[in-house]
């Protein structure tokens, strides 16, 4: 079996659930924060949402730089609304899930690096890239966002099962 045949329900059940806690963002809460060193919550579903653009970035190319020349990349535009988050999920969801099954696996075994100014932060393969970076950090974020729901009172979304939530 094809890893792009592996991945792919993997992905699909993750970006599922994902989008399942974006579409229930209170749109009145967004600059809600847990702490002082925490994201606010519009800030952080920002981030869960524009995750998996990294899946087709890192199957189109075999580098980013985080802050080329020393000038760091612009900021994706921050969330306005649920509605907002989800649609622009969905791009980049779209978005990953074509360039995966669209790769072989050669590319997948093909090495990928993350810069910062040049200097190489990390380099593994596009495989491991997309379990460790896309599939995992897309799973800890949205716990996080999960977090942050129970702390506001917004029901908390079943993902591996019921929650306290959902039944």
């Amino acid at each position: 079996m094809a890893i792009s045949e592996l991945l792919l329900p993997e992905l699909e059940q993750e970006l599922a659930k994902t989008r399942k806690t974006l579409e229930r963002l209170p749109d009145d809460k967004l600059a809600f924060k847990p702490h002082d060193k925490s994201f606010e919550l519009g800030a952080l579903a920002t981030h869960l949402a524009t995750i998996p653009l990294w899946g087709k970035m890192t199957m189109d190319t075999t580098e980013l730089d985080l802050s080329p020349g020393g000038k760091p990349m612009p900021q994706p535009p921050r969330i306005t609304s649920s509605a907002d988050a989800v649609a622009r999920f969905d791009e980049h969801a779209a978005g990953a899930k074509a360039a995966i099954a669209a790769a072989s696996d050669a590319d997948f075994q093909t090495d990928w690096a993350l810069l910062m100014n040049g200097t190489q932060i990390l380099k593994m393969s596009r495989y491991m890239v997309i379990r460790s970076m896309i599939l995992n950090h897309l799973i800890h974020h949205r716990a996080q966002i999960g977090v942050y729901f129970r702390l506001m009172g917004v029901p908390v979304p079943a993902v591996y099962g019921p929650s306290a939530d959902e039944q």
